[in-house]
């Protein structure tokens, strides 16, 4: 041992240290002293997440992520040694808000020790110390807050206080050594982002102990095993299917029995192609949970494009699984996440994905994977050694397939996942000669899925012209029970506008949209269901949030052009369970009116499926495998131009680059985690007060003084279904007109929703005519 060493750690040894404050009990959490310290449970954690999250089988890989994530967790909070880091926390007891500010600065000094420590491997590391606060940043640009510009910053003295047993890296060094990181740059960027989320959980999961220990005593309830859900779902399967007849649910049988049998196979990816009605969501759940269990998995994860899909297969899922307790499933979507601002309540009250079961969007699962801020990429470890299931597989944006599919194949090659394509269409994502980034070695479910598609044939679907507002009105009016589906909210609401006037008993239609809240639309949901049970007219004008996963079963189906996949869709919600003599029908239109015209990718879509539909080979049935695979040809296949680049048309892959040896890792976290946004205008969350219970929930929340992570948590949970979706434009509108407020800089709230939410079509703005409401 040097002087200097024997200097530096007599110092270190007069000193006290501490991580966290509690100005409420006044205490204070060590930083480095004892196996109770901060870094060493940091530490500990995520070395336990890394080797957890990367399969026995890459065990070079699962070493060098378990060591890395325990450097990472020693070093992330080195700053903290400061004297001017400690002044702030016994002073403001939250000096994360001031870093979130540029007033304090503690994470620079680790990510500099780490690249100075540890040649090549430790630049890596550094983005996730450097951004485990404030979010992953970019290599190198006009902000100061850069890894490169981070890296030369002169820091406050912290070397002297520290002990110097913690700063060495020779371990990791030693078994960097031993393997070669994969030779594509995604790659390299994705382990550092799983890294990232190993650390930002473990500093979570640490700070909430201390500060918030009653939450972290109630983080593992007791859950029951993957072998138990299995039982619980077989015991149910076995006695609904005993309760069935007829052709259909004969199909569906089979289809869950041919789930099972997969089940064995070993993890990787599987395609589900069962055409609408088919009973996709109980049967590819009976495959993701017997996998799980038979490979030793710790999760099922259904990723799905829309909300209310969502909110339906979460409620299928609650109820089957409710007499087992509570906590086996998670619906998260997008619209509550803790992302801004980013402090420490925030970033507490964010989900780590614990739960056995996770119901979420498609928004919710890809944008994580590209996100930059702790509070979304802390879950994202735990996605690891997981059955992914994404429902409506198709429905990925062209522009973002590369990096949707790059992502999904690093999780099935090296993080022990298996991915389920499940689709009532051709499945779209396969590689091909046209489609060169498409999934390998995918394997179908489904024994023969043309002959499964011909057997659960139970639609005519035909063309019948262009329709204006009235003429689409007349024709729903005529008929008993008829749905329309258009493409967007302000089609749907003048639709039912118009058909109001022509009907005499207001009480035989209903509207569906993203405009209603989540409980809303169940309550319309469940009044249309038993308007058609019993027989009874009802006539339905919906957005396309009921293509997918919503059990409707209408005689006659009116659809706007869109795409053959979202006509496919609608055509499901047609004679669903079989029951007619003849076969439904389901009409394609073109909407008169020019401001209902499609625009960008729905267009494109839109503009494709005409195009095949024209071709006589599929006039007869134009949701033929053939024609659907024609459809994809055209509309995903030939997408991506000579080089590709219309699969990937925000350059998303190229902000992962290799670089030199003085700089070797050319990677923007921020650049891509912009970019990557799966809907063209982002969506703002606005709470409405319902019903008496949305009111109740605001009340209490409203009524909380600086509330506790674990409040904000709770509140988010059950405000959820109260939840509509504005675009910015909308939401300064609201803003313009005092009509919304925000609560604890976290809930959007609508204010007198008597003046701005109509009983019949969820939220209105001024400019929209006024339909009647009751």
């Amino acid at each position: 041992m040097t002087p200097d060493t024997n200097n530096r750690k007599h110092h270190y040894m007069s000193v006290i240290l501490h991580a966290h404050f509690d100005p409420l009990n006044n205490r204070a959490e060590p930083l480095f002293d004892g196996t109770s310290s901060h870094a060493l449970q940091v530490a500990h954690l995520a070395a336990r997440f890394a080797e957890s999250m990367i399969p026995a089988q890459h065990s070079s890989l699962q070493l060098v992520a378990r060591e890395a994530a325990r450097m990472l967790g020693l070093w992330h909070d080195l700053g903290k040694a400061s004297a001017h880091f400690q002044h702030y926390l016994h002073a403001v007891g939250d000096p994360h808000n001031l870093e979130k500010q540029g007033r304090i600065d503690h994470s620079s000094a680790g990510a500099q020790h780490s690249a100075s420590t540890i040649p090549f491997f430790g630049t890596l590391l550094a983005f996730a110390i450097a951004g485990h606060h404030t979010g992953l940043p970019d290599w190198h640009g006009d902000s100061e807050g850069t890894l490169k510009k981070r890296l030369h910053k002169k820091t406050t003295p912290w070397q002297a206080n520290t002990p110097a047993e913690l700063l060495v890296g020779d371990r990791l060094q030693q078994v960097t050594r031993q393997m070669t990181l994969p030779p594509d740059p995604f790659a390299i960027a994705f382990l550092l982002r799983m890294l990232f989320s190993c650390l930002t959980d473990a500093d979570l999961l640490a700070t909430e102990a201390f500060l918030d220990p009653q939450r972290t005593s109630q983080r593992h309830p007791p859950l029951p095993s993957m072998a138990q859900l299995v039982g619980h779902l077989e015991r149910y399967l076995a006695e609904r299917f005993a309760q069935s007849e007829g052709e259909v649910n004969r199909q569906r049988q089979n289809i869950a029995s041919f789930c099972r049998q997969a089940a064995d196979l070993p993890p990787g990816f599987f395609s589900l192609t069962v055409p609408t009605g088919g009973g996709k969501t109980l049967s590819v759940l009976r495959f993701a949970l017997h996998h799980a269990q038979i490979h030793g998995m710790q999760r099922v994860i259904s990723a799905i494009p829309f909300t209310s899909i969502i909110e339906q297969n979460a409620q299928i899922y609650r109820t089957l699984f409710n007499p087992l307790g509570e906590g086996i499933l998670l619906e998260q979507h997008a619209h509550l996440d803790p992302d801004d601002p980013e402090t420490m309540r925030n970033r507490l009250a964010a989900e780590n994905w614990q739960a056995p079961l996770i119901v979420t969007t498609n928004l919710q699962f890809f944008e994580s994977f590209f996100a930059a801020r702790p509070g979304r990429c802390r879950k994202l470890h735990h996605i690891a050694r997981s059955v992914i299931v994404l429902d409506e597989a198709h429905a990925l944006p062209i522009a973002l397939l590369q990096p949707a599919l790059a992502l999904l194949k690093e999780l099935v090659s090296r993080y022990g996942c298996t991915v389920v394509l499940c689709t009532a269409t051709q499945a779209a994502l396969q590689h091909s000669q046209e489609f060169s980034i498409g999934l390998k070695e995918v394997r179908e479910i489904i024994p023969d899925p043309v002959a499964l598609h011909q057997a659960l044939q139970r639609v005519q679907v035909r063309q019948c012209g262009t329709l204006s507002l009235l003429e689409t009105a007349q024709r729903m009016a005529a008929l008993s029970q008829v749905l329309a589906i258009v493409n967007s909210r302000h089609h749907a609401r003048e639709l039912f506008g118009t058909l109001q006037t022509l009907t005499a008993d207001r009480e035989e239609i209903f509207h569906l949209s993203a405009s209603m809240v989540a409980q809303h639309r169940l309550a319309v949901l469940t009044a249309i269901k038993e308007r058609l049970q019993t027989g009874r007219s009802c006539r339905v004008v919906s957005t396309t949030l009921v293509e997918a996963g919503v059990d409707l079963d209408f005689p006659v189906v009116y659809r706007a052009l869109a795409g053959l996949d979202s006509i496919a869709q609608a055509a499901g919600r047609c004679n669903r369970e079989g029951s007619m003599v003849e076969r439904g029908e389901t009409l394609i239109f073109l909407p008169q009116e020019s401001h209902f015209a499609n625009e960008g990718a729905l267009k494109q879509a839109a503009d494709h499926a005409w195009e095949i539909m024209q071709l006589p080979s599929y006039q007869e049935n134009p949701l033929s495998l053939a024609a659907l695979e024609h459809y994809f040809r055209l509309h995903y296949w030939q997408q991506g131009g000579s080089h590709g680049n219309g699969w990937d048309q925000k350059n998303i892959r190229s902000c992962f680059q290799l670089g030199s040896t003085k700089e070797p890792f050319l990677f923007h976290f921020r650049t891509a985690a912009a970019l990557f946004q799966m809907t063209d205008s982002p969506q703002i969350p606005i709470i409405v007060a319902f019903d008496a219970t949305a009111r109740h929930e605001l009340d209490l929340l409203q009524r909380l003084n600086k509330p506790e992570a674990s409040l904000l948590h709770t509140a988010s949970r059950r405000l959820q279904p109260y939840i509509v979706t504005i675009n910015a434009q909308e939401y300064q509108t609201l803003t313009n007109l005092l009509a919304v407020t925000t609560v604890h800089e976290r809930f959007n709230v609508l204010l007198q929703p008597e003046l701005y939410y109509c009983s019949l079509t969820g939220l209105r703005l001024p400019e929209e005519e006024q339909e009647a409401c009751e």
